[in-house]
């Protein structure tokens, strides 16, 4: 094991600009954001529910295929908005991203799947049932009978096995045995599944018939919900990358597997103050351009005149056939962009301390995180993993940042434990009863960042809740979206 310790600076160089007491300012209008979101979300379905009984919903209860037929419309209700929920969750919208961040707003999104699909089939199922109570038939014999002679319904029933498609192939066991090109390709079926399903709402019975708020409610919780995917998913990503317009400079191999895609644009002092947050990149070269890549800057952007002409750069390792094809890229090639996303930054700052914590790829945002986060010399701990030193990727440009900037580094190497499991240290120090706090002892009164491999970093956040690290003060930014 390696381990390096490098002095603060004197008091007087503390950066400006940040007070005592910002971060936590900042941070409680976060969490009332977070608060006022969840709230909405939850009256929406509400809404959904209280606008069908205004309109004389409960009257159906008063018979039991009337009650059938009622349920069936409510999980329908709820089922649909949940629809728009999860879509509006994977829309970017920046209200969204910079309260929970991207990672996490996908998780919900990915949580929400299974019970929205188990809302629409009890919808389905209800609706055939309480119909076919009413004309003497069984609900299989309904169902057809509603596909053959109902306008619409047809889609509906479309919708609903791409609805259970999209939610299959988005299950962890069967998505990992996927190529990403076909998952992607079938979970571009959620936006063929919603259209198909709208028709069928508006045309069959008076459930939103014309002249009703019901009616008027959907139309726009619809329409806003797709302004908002068009305006976030495709203008602004356009927008962007004709604001920019990045060309990649060079690719320079940091070490074996890992190269830095340096690129030049226009207007990148826009992006300035991001450290930590990530992009998606579209390199547009045959058989590239259409995979999107999340990688995090690795360095501040360079600025060279007053027109935010410059240089930008991240630092990727080849962890499969995609990432291994930007070793190859060209000088000249043009990059879409998308972002920043996530809030692995300043943003998320609840204390004046902070503590770093990266391991192998994950190290490379941390990087430009420390380049521009603030804090005071003597306040930041930066603690670099690898098995190696030449696994410490950009180790010696954040030993660099270190000294100018007063943090505090150590540089962790060797295998892990032959006899201890769940440690995220070298096996010498794991063996030796090292912790976490050894090497950062105010740790509990500081904001955490952790990037590296999933199993690795969910032993770090362990090891920092033991420390008395609470979740707020946590912070890991989780790609396998």
């Amino acid at each position: 094991m390696n381990t390096q310790l490098l002095p603060a600076l004197p008091a007087g160089s503390r950066d400006p600009g940040k007070g005592p007491g910002s971060f936590t300012a900042r941070h409680r209008r976060r969490l009332v954001r977070a608060d006022l979101l969840t709230t909405a979300a939850w009256a929406s379905i509400a809404a959904a529910v209280a606008l069908w009984l205004a309109d004389g919903g409960a009257t159906g209860f008063s018979t039991p295929a009337g009650a059938f037929t009622a349920l069936g419309v409510v999980a329908g209700l709820a089922g649909m908005d949940l629809v728009l929920l999860m879509l509006l969750l994977a829309a970017r919208i920046p209200l969204i991203d910079q309260t929970v961040g991207h990672d996490r707003a996908l998780e919900f999104h990915r949580k929400l799947g299974k019970q929205t699909l188990y809302l629409l089939l009890a919808h389905g199922i209800l609706i055939a049932t309480g119909y076919g109570l009413a004309e003497g038939l069984d609900p299989f014999s309904e169902a057809v009978s509603l596909w053959v002679l109902v306008p619409d319904m047809w889609l509906a029933y479309i919708s609903m096995a791409l609805f259970i498609a999209v939610v299959v192939t988005s299950l962890v066991a069967v998505r990992r045995r996927l190529p990403y090109e076909f998952w992607y390709a079938v979970h571009l079926l959620t936006y063929a599944a919603v259209v198909t399903s709208l028709p069928h709402q508006f045309s069959v019975g008076g459930l939103f018939a014309e002249g009703t708020w019901q009616r008027w409610y959907w139309l726009a919780v619809c329409i806003a919900t797709g302004v908002a995917l068009l305006h976030y998913r495709v203008l602004e990503p356009l927008v962007a990358t004709l604001r920019h317009q990045l060309t990649v400079s060079r690719v320079v191999q940091v070490a074996p597997g890992v190269v830095s895609i340096e690129m030049h644009g226009l207007r990148l002092n826009e992006l300035a103050g991001t450290g930590g947050r990530f992009f998606i990149w579209r390199f547009l070269a045959p058989g590239l351009w259409w995979h999107p890549h999340p990688f995090s800057l690795s360095a501040e952007p360079l600025q060279f005149d007053a027109s935010g002409r410059g240089l930008l750069r991240i630092t990727v390792r080849n962890l499969g056939r995609g990432s291994a094809q930007l070793a190859a890229l060209k000088p000249g090639t043009k990059v879409a962009v998308e972002g920043p996303y996530g809030i692995f930054s300043t943003a998320a700052r609840s204390r004046d301390k902070v503590v770093m914590i990266g391991a192998g790829i994950g190290i490379t945002p941390l990087r430009a995180l420390l380049e521009s986060t603030p804090f005071a010399p003597g306040e930041a701990t930066v603690i670099l993993r690898g098995r190696s030193e030449q696994e410490l990727y950009l180790g010696d440009e954040i030993l660099e940042l270190a000294r100018n900037r007063g943090a505090t580094v150590f540089h962790l190497t060797g295998a892990r434990s032959a006899r201890q499991t769940g440690s995220w240290l070298p096996g010498s120090a794991t063996d030796a009863g090292y912790r976490l706090t050894d090497y950062a002892p105010d740790i509990a009164g500081a904001d955490v960042y952790v990037c590296g491999p999933a199993a690795w970093a969910h032993n770090v956040l362990d090891d920092a809740r033991a420390a008395g690290v609470r979740e707020e003060q946590l912070h890991y930014e989780r790609f396998d979206w």
